[in-house]
């Protein structure tokens, strides 16, 4: 079995975040299910280790193979909240349609203080339209 690398701090199934926290992740039929961000290592790995007796796994998986029963583990460590790749896509989904919203919203600020007369072209034109749609439904 090669090494483990240090960033894990020993671990199984615990990975350090480029924000300084830790994250836990199991592998788990062809999926990797991550199960949450901590703020130590300790916690991440008491988490992979619950879930590690959530699937019956062999306790040679363990990193904290002293824990004596499942309700053990569970009170160790709470549910974690499982997130799959599918779950990772849609984040990336809705990021990329935040940052086209977010560089919109700036064209749209630059746009109105290069070309002010739009703006006043622009609120006549909704005023035309809302007078418009009140003569329509007042007959």
């Amino acid at each position: 079995m090669p090494p483990r690398r240090w960033e894990t701090w020993g671990y199984r199934g615990v990975r350090v975040r480029p924000s300084g926290g830790f994250s836990a992740e199991i592998q788990f039929r062809g999926m990797r299910l991550g199960l949450s961000n901590f703020d130590t290592a300790n916690e991440a790995a008491r988490a992979y280790d619950a879930t590690v007796w959530r699937l019956r796994w062999p306790h040679r998986t363990l990193n904290f193979p002293n824990v004596p029963t499942r309700e053990r583990a569970q009170e160790l460590a709470p549910l974690p909240r499982l997130s799959t790749d599918e779950d990772r896509r849609d984040n990336r989904r809705r990021e990329h349609r935040l940052g086209i919203t977010e560089m919109d919203e700036e064209a749209m600020v630059l746009w109105h203080q290069h070309f002010p007369h739009d703006i006043i072209n622009e609120r006549e034109f909704y005023t035309q339209r809302r007078t418009e749609r009140d003569k329509r439904r007042a007959e």
